[in-house]
């Protein structure tokens, strides 16, 4: 198989980054960020492009393992990375507040695990706006454009966040910023995963790499390519090129706000979009 990388301009990219974030910050009127750490490559690079947007002193970082299904490894690099960059990181186990879930729901399945995970990812968002919400920061995503079009997030969870630094950048795109910025190698070479069961790893989920993926998505996305001819020009078998596309489209509903039904002439999110200012 012929695996495509797909181009950027790496300087470019952290520079329009960062001042991103940094006008993002400025509209909203806030005094910061705040950015739930896992110690993974994304979460890593969007801390380390923050900190060069917005100084140390204006971004914070929680660390919310929940002990039984996060590796202590995890729980380590991430500590380790703030205090690298002189931040002080606050750690939040949300072992008991899951539990509260899982104790008041008289529907719990102890089978699903999926449904169980995404109440992690949302105890975690919910964790993320407390702390935001009481320090006038914002909630700093690390969704990559990977995942984003793969729907490999949770709705309401890690993707409920106010802004996306890096969700313009593909996963290995962000892998390749991770080791420009200068991040550990344990970090820049480590599986991704959400770790919201244990052992869980993104591309075991997926079913194929980051690299397979993202050539894919690229060759669809970017160059306009359909699936017969990305599998021409890759050799990558078709039913996985269908299912990478058919992903894009299944999980649309997650990257859009909830549809609303139009009964007027001016409706929200159709006809007005922006309030318009006064002058």
């Amino acid at each position: 198989m012929k695996i495509i990388k797909p181009p950027i301009n790496y300087d470019y990219a952290r520079d329009r980054i960062i001042r991103f974030i940094r006008d993002k910050v400025g509209e909203a009127g806030a005094k910061g960020v705040v950015i739930g750490l896992s110690g993974g490559i994304d979460s890593s690079v969007t801390f380390a492009l923050a900190l060069e947007a917005l100084g140390r002193d204006n971004v914070h970082a929680l660390v919310l393992p929940d002990t039984r299904v996060t590796p202590m490894e995890d729980v380590d690099d991430a500590v380790s990375l703030a205090r690298k960059y002189g931040v002080e990181p606050t750690r939040v186990d949300i072992d008991r507040i899951v539990d509260a879930y899982v104790e008041n729901m008289p529907f719990y399945d102890p089978d699903d695990r999926v449904s169980l995970g995404n109440v992690r990812a949302r105890v975690r968002m919910t964790i993320l706006y407390y702390y935001a919400n009481t320090n006038n920061l914002l909630v700093c995503g690390t969704g990559d454009k990977s995942e984003i079009y793969l729907g490999y997030f949770t709705k309401y969870g890690d993707g409920g966040v106010d802004l996306l630094p890096i969700g313009d950048l593909y996963k290995t795109q962000v892998r390749e910023l991770g080791r420009i910025l200068g991040l550990p190698d344990k970090i820049v070479n480590k599986p991704s995963s959400p770790r919201l069961w244990r052992d869980q790893t993104a591309e075991n989920e997926l079913g194929t790499t980051y690299e397979i993926i993202d050539t894919i998505l690229f060759l669809y996305l970017n160059q306009k390519m359909d699936a017969e001819q990305i599998h021409g020009e890759t050799g990558i078998p078709r039913e996985l090129i269908n299912s990478v596309i058919e992903r894009i489209y299944r999980f649309e509903h997650k990257r859009n706000t909830p549809p609303i039904a139009k009964l007027s002439v001016v409706t929200v999110g159709l006809d007005w979009k922006m309030p318009h200012k006064k002058d």
